[in-house]
């Protein structure tokens, strides 16, 4: 059960309702983590900050890639709400989650995520090097940068005991019940 409840949009200020109006524009709903985080509208900004990033780095790393860096980050976490969320996406585009096949990107990224996750003081010098290799400091600091939202969005969701989304249950990546 959340720890606290969600916004509901007959009771939100108007900003609140502007975030859930845009919201629903582009993804067609708004998800629990969002309606509670909408009780302060400058932490759901700062939270939402993730699109930005991801959307500068599609066009550098494919969208599969950033998949797979979000959902080893938010599993390695043990992030109800994110690793139930990118399970779907990858399930949801053919991939099996038990068994991905990565390319050397992917993989880059998927031990990144989980590093992250696992002891982010002690990435391993392998992965560090693969990315000096192939990207930029502009692209590793984005790289970083967006798993640092990743991350936050896990706490967040975690801390906050966020009610996993019921389009999300068949997903759900702990096997419980609903």
């Amino acid at each position: 059960m959340s720890y606290v409840k969600m916004t509901e949009y007959d009771s939100s200020s108007e900003a609140v309702r502007r975030e859930y109006d845009d919201q629903i524009a582009k993804h067609g709903r708004i998800t629990n983590m969002k309606r509670t985080l909408l009780h302060n509208v400058p932490s759901f900004k700062a939270y939402m900050e993730w699109y930005t990033l991801y959307d500068e780095l599609v066009p550098v790393l494919g969208e599969r890639a950033l998949s797979i860096f979000s959902y080893a980050i938010s599993t390695g976490n043990e992030c109800l709400v994110c690793g139930s969320f990118f399970t779907k996406i990858l399930k949801d585009s053919g991939e099996n989650v038990e068994c991905l096949s990565l390319d050397e990107k992917e993989q880059l990224f998927f031990d990144l995520g989980i590093a992250i996750s696992n002891d982010p003081h002690n990435i391993p010098q392998e992965i560090y090097d693969g990315l000096k290799k192939n990207f930029t400091d502009e692209q590793i600091v984005t790289i970083i940068a967006f798993a640092g939202i990743m991350y936050a969005t896990n706490l967040f969701n975690t801390v906050m005991k966020v009610d996993l989304d019921e389009v999300l249950y068949e997903y759900r990546i702990d096997k419980k019940e609903e």
